[in-house]
């Protein structure tokens, strides 16, 4: 301790120095000559040369040796630092051999971003040769640094001065951009690799990469190229732009298959196979609509005589109506009519007294899916009847107010009007439906082409049709129309023109009439008017007229 208060002026570095340099005050030693009388304090490792200025790495930094350096602090921090010239023989020199050829630095003209540096008086080192002196290490960096001027005194407990701002230099070089990765050449794929990626080029399932390696090695090997193309060929069967739905003809495949390894002990009679079929197909239709599709508007058209006639519902109203027309069937079976005892006979009166009692399923309000089960249900039992009944049923006849049927002809005419009305929903709601099977549109067709003589006579009592050109006895040959449709379930027929009771003869026939089987559909549903029906027309054009107005007549509400 020294003899004035205050601290030692060893803690401090700048401080004055009081020892006598017995080596205890100080870091002279005895016998040497008086230091200045601003020591610079203990001796200390020159920092080392910047980055920019290293001409390697740190030693040993890689190898777990000497740490990196750290970043002076603020009492570390000189006020002004002095950059030597590299590469000058001084620097090359260490311990008192530098320092004795070392004189004073010449004043030099400060930065233009750095403040002057005060001048400071040179820094003693300390003899090597001295006993106990611990030798200087070699220099690596820049000169010391000189004792700068000391600071005043502040008390222990106050925070470090902020070393003094230095602004960077603007003159300093960008630093280099990265250089991109050169991508190195992909390895050619060999032949087995490329031939086996051939299916999962064919459906495009392959990255780009290996679609680029497998197209360019078709250009040079004609057995891959030719594989590939048969790979092609089968992926474009796999997208088939049919349509998605069952084909008709699979439920009566699947029936008959099961019937032949196992016949039913009551089998259906084979005239209501139409019936049961188509009302099976509507029944698919109906199965997954929506409550907005129930309430979807269907135009319903027939052709009343002399014109086209339409009348506008819904999806529900057009089951209901379907519903209470087979209730004529129904009755006639002893079954309950689904309109009471005291209902109307004709088609179209039992169908506007249902819509007028039931103006939600006409209309779109109640509930719009709770008609198809009572539908389903009706037509299940008249089935399930007429299959118990046996054979004697077959001729049963069935009332439809003007005119009657055989129960027989009921159960095609029931099915026409199942494949009409089916079409009708299908168009309001916007979803394909195929023509029945080809057995059963034959007998469908062949329907029509029996009613049309009885059709044609009615039409000429009520004046709409020309009179008969020869009449003849009952039996015998007369006037006839040969009637050809084309198609799946098409034919040949021929129409008596002069009276019902006579005998259609093929050398008789004084006009043709040819059209596919779907514009007699369209003709015989009443959806087309008769003079633009697509047909071939040859012979009587008058005979012509008169049936293709009577085929139209056979449709109705």
């Amino acid at each position: 301790m020294s003899g004035r208060g205050g601290p030692d002026p060893y803690d401090d570095a700048y401080g004055e120095s009081s020892g006598s340099g017995d080596g205890r005050d100080g870091p002279g030693r005895g016998g040497e000559p008086d230091l200045p009388s601003h020591p610079a304090g203990p001796p200390r490792i020159p920092p080392q040369r910047p980055a920019a200025e290293d001409s390697g790495h740190w030693p040993g930094a890689l190898d777990g040796g000497i740490p990196a350096p750290r970043p002076p602090t603020a009492d570390e921090t000189p006020t002004a630092k002095r950059t030597p010239e590299r590469g000058s023989e001084r620097d090359s020199k260490i311990g008192p051999e530098r320092d004795s050829e070392r004189g004073p630095e010449p004043d030099s003209e400060p930065a233009a971003d750095s403040e002057p540096e005060p001048e400071s008086a040179p820094e003693p080192r300390p003899d090597p040769a001295a006993p106990g002196a611990e030798p200087e290490p070699a220099a690596l960096g820049p000169e010391p640094e000189a004792n700068p001027e000391p600071e005043p005194e502040r008390p222990a407990s106050a925070p470090p001065s902020p070393p003094p701002y230095t602004p960077p230099s603007p003159y300093a070089p960008p630093a280099a951009p990265l250089a991109a990765p050169t991508p190195s050449a992909p390895l050619p794929l060999p032949h087995n690799l490329l031939r086996s990626l051939l299916g999962a080029w064919a459906l495009t399932a392959c990255s780009q990469e290996e679609t680029a390696a497998v197209e360019a090695h078709l250009n040079h090997c004609p057995s891959c190229a030719e594989e590939a193309l048969r790979l092609r060929d089968a992926v474009g069967l796999l997208h088939t732009e049919h349509s998605l739905d069952l084909d008709p003809m699979l439920r009566s495949r699947v029936l008959a298959g099961c019937l032949g390894r196992r016949p039913a002990r009551i089998p259906m009679p084979g005239w209501a196979g139409a019936y049961d079929a188509e009302a099976a197909r509507l029944d698919a239709l109906l199965r997954d609509m929506g409550e907005a599709e129930w309430r979807a508007p269907v135009r319903l058209k027939w052709f009343d005589g002399r014109r086209l006639t339409s009348r506008d519902t819904t999806v529900a109203g057009v089951i209901g109506h379907l519903m209470v027309v087979d209730g004529i069937v129904a009755t006639s079976l002893g079954l309950p009519d689904p309109l009471g005892a005291d209902a109307p006979g004709s088609p179209q009166a039992r169908t506007e007294a249902y819509w007028h009692h039931e103006p939600g399923a006409a209309y779109g309000s109640g509930p719009p899916g709770a008609v198809r089960e009572l539908w389903r249900e009706q037509g299940h039992a008249l089935v399930r009847t007429v299959s118990f009944a046996g054979r004697g049923v077959a001729e049963l006849d069935v009332p439809y107010g003007d005119f009657a049927l055989p129960i027989r002809d009921a159960f095609l005419d029931r099915a026409l009007e199942c494949w009409v009305h089916a079409g009708d929903i299908a168009e309001a709601i916007d979803y394909p439906y195929e023509p029945p099977a080809s057995t059963h549109l034959k007998a469908m067709i062949d329907l029509c082409a029996r009613l049309l003589p009885g059709t044609l006579a009615e039409r000429r009592r009520a004046g709409l049709a020309s009179p008969p050109r020869r009449l003849v006895e009952a039996g015998t040959p007369g006037r006839t129309l040969h009637l050809q449709v084309e198609g799946t379930g098409g034919g040949d027929w021929y129409i008596p023109l002069d009276s019902p009771a006579a005998m259609a003869a093929p050398e008789e026939a004084v006009a043709t009439i040819a059209l596919d089987q779907e514009a007699f559909y369209l003709l015989a549903s009443g959806h087309v008017p008769p003079q633009e029906a697509a047909a071939g027309l040859s012979g009587d054009t008058e005979a012509i007229r008169d049936v293709l107005f009577a085929a139209a007549s056979l449709s109705r509400l």
